[in-house]
């Protein structure tokens, strides 16, 4: 994402967010449709009158239980003593906020039942010996288990003929139910109530839909008038079993329109009811079109303005740093010439004089390294001519010492000291012509002037050609070498003598930093590359003194040699023998010339654990093409 999006895009999104906050305003508080805003009300108001019975019902519940853990009401039941029963639970009443407290023994007669009026007398209303005639009374004695939950009713009280919701719980004594206590809240108290928490008028149904009581209306208690909000029957019924609301029809009361919500008054798992809550019509009309207007205009001139803003500022922040990355691209591309030309006091301003500073000094660098490039390029050509011309100028005169000492060997046959004289003067210029070849292929490839002249060839013939290369020295230096896997690769096309020096290298480079008794593996497979190509994979693997990974590329350059030069052997073939430093090098030369690879690994380089080295070189199976 290019920084002109970065700048801009807070601003668009503040932009959005001014926009949609807008239209949340007008539309929820000023321009949203009657129906939307009366069904949102409709639906809190429900939620409000739930809690409301939950909390009545919590209430009704602690008041039930002060009554039923009175000491020794559970025995009074027990024993039938209903004078005690009356002793211990009427004055009880009395401190409760209770309307209506019943108490029932264990055979589910009548022991207790008191009526608070009005002005907080207690009316004694008991019909002793009589049968509960609420189910949920029975239900509990029927139960018999003292940890039954409180089970709840809403119906109508024979005795004042009002309605009330009723919550019973058993009264246990010695683990068993001996009576049950019902306290309960008439519908003409709890119905108010719930309109003073729901801001609106609600109406309470029994299982018929008839209305039992009502805040709507003037005379709410008339039945002519409850019987214009009764619904239904097969209404009430689907409604108790729902878990959301029903919006239902509108209806005219005093000359005034209502809409209604209907939803099943649930306590805890029962649902023992169906309520409405009702509001009038304009109940939600709170602002006029001219509002709306203002904050249309509000919210439209917030986005003007916002876009405005972040226009100016992306202009004033994207405009340098465009020239920034203008020109940071050219110099990218070579063009060291190049200046931002920003010329301001701040941030930006001094970041433009920092870069332009830096590209100044850059090309400076640049111009000088490119003088120091070209003596050093100077410098390896001469080098490499060097190195030719010297090589091909010791050649010819130890070829000549090499061809005297040879006839000097043959003549001495008998003389040992002299035999032994010349043999030392062969062997020495033997070493020296192979050094003098080292030098002249690493010549070769610097120049790109090494030929190959691809044949067919196996790879277990040109190992066992090295392995016979170095066969006494295997013996002399007891170290063992083994091969597998060599008998199965396939035919390669690769320049014999290129690669049997690269085999000769590494394993004369895996003798030399091996301990004497150690052992080196030689290894081969068939391997596919990324392209789903054969290639031959040959892995010369030493117990050797290892190489530290820092150097794992570093050995494969010309003249490098692991450790002090100075404590090196002389023999070629010694432990940590010496050398010139070039059949990696060559070697890796070699290998690039035929589209190959050669790389080693290592975990270190320790001479006391000696944890070895590994190298790999991997051979298109077609050679060089």
């Amino acid at each position: 994402m290019s920084i002109r999006f970065k700048v801009i895009l807070p601003y668009l999104l503040l932009t959005v967010l001014v926009a949609v906050t807008g239209a949340f305003v007008v539309t929820r508080l000023v321009a949203s449709s009657l129906e939307e805003r009366l069904a949102n009300q409709l639906l809190e108001a429900g939620r409000v009158v739930s809690d409301s019975m939950a909390r009545q019902e919590i209430d009704q519940v602690q008041s039930a239980r002060v009554v039923a853990f009175t000491r020794g009401l559970g025995e009074a039941l027990r024993d039938g003593d209903e004078e005690k029963v009356v002793l211990l639970a009427k004055p009880a009443a009395g401190g409760l906020n209770v309307e209506s407290l019943i108490v029932f023994d264990s055979q589910g007669r009548e022991a207790l039942h008191v009526i608070k009026q009005s002005d907080g007398t207690i009316l004694d209303v008991s019909q002793r010996g009589k049968a509960a005639t609420l189910s949920i009374v029975n239900g509990l004695i029927a139960e018999n288990d003292p940890n039954s939950l409180p089970q709840r009713e809403m119906t109508k009280d024979l005795v004042d003929g009002r309605y009330y919701y009723f919550t019973a719980i058993p009264v246990a004594y010695e683990d068993r139910v001996v009576g049950v206590v019902v306290v309960g809240t008439s519908l003409n108290t709890i119905v108010p109530l719930l309109k003073a928490t729901s801001s609106s008028d609600v109406v309470v149904y029994d299982n018929s839909g008839t209305a039992l009581a009502s805040t709507a209306g003037v005379n709410t208690t008339d039945p002519l008038f409850l019987q214009t909000l009764s619904i239904e029957k097969s209404f009430y019924e689907e409604t108790l079993v729902r878990d959301d609301s029903v919006e239902g029809k509108n209806f005219e009361v005093g000359g005034r329109l209502y809409r209604s919500g209907f939803s099943p008054l649930k306590i805890g798992s029962d649902r023992v009811a169906v309520f409405a809550v009702i509001l009038p019509m304009d109940f939600v009309v709170e602002s006029s079109s001219v509002s709306r207007n203002n904050y249309i205009f509000l919210y439209s001139a917030a986005m003007i303005g916002v876009v405005l803003i972040g226009y100016f500022v992306a202009r004033v922040i994207i405009r340098p740093l465009s020239m920034l990355v203008f020109t940071s691209r050219a110099i990218a591309d070579g063009d060291l010439t190049k200046r931002t030309g920003i010329k301001t006091n701040d941030e930006i301003g001094v970041l433009a004089n920092t870069f332009d500073d830096m590209t100044e000094h850059l090309q400076q660098r640049t111009i000088e390294l490119e003088k120091t490039n070209r003596v050093l390029e100077q410098m390896d050509r001469t080098k490499i001519r060097f190195i030719s011309i010297s090589a091909h100028e010791l050649r010819t005169p130890l070829t000549l010492v090499q061809g005297y000492a040879q006839m000097i060997e043959m003549k001495a046959k008998g003389n040992a000291d002299l035999e032994r004289y010349a043999g030392g003067i062969v062997d020495g210029t033997t070493r020296m012509v192979d050094i003098i070849d080292n030098l002249l292929d690493a010549s070769r490839i610097d120049s790109n002037l090494m030929e190959v002249v691809p044949t067919e060839l196996e790879i277990k013939e040109l190992i066992a050609k090295a392995e016979a290369a170095f066969k006494d020295t295997f013996e002399e230096r007891k170290i063992s070498l083994v091969t597998g896997g060599l008998a199965s690769l396939p035919i390669v096309h690769a320049d014999t003598n290129l690669l049997y020096k690269v085999f000769y290298h590494v394993i004369m480079n895996a003798i030399k930093y091996t301990p004497d008794g150690g052992a080196i593996t030689i290894d081969g497979y068939t391997v596919e590359n990324g392209t789903g190509k054969s290639e031959v994979e040959v892995s010369v693997k030493d117990t050797g003194i290892g190489v530290d990974p820092q150097f794992h590329e570093l050995v494969f350059e010309k003249f490098y040699q692991t450790g002090e030069v100075l404590l090196h052997s002389s023999g070629k073939t010694k432990f940590k023998g010496g050398g010139p430093g070039l059949g990696l090098a060559i070697s890796r030369g070699i290998m690039e010339a035929h589209k190959g690879r050669i790389w080693l690994e290592s975990p270190g380089y320790n001479e006391e654990t000696n944890p070895g080295t590994t190298i790999f070189i991997r051979l298109p199976v077609n050679g060089h093409k």
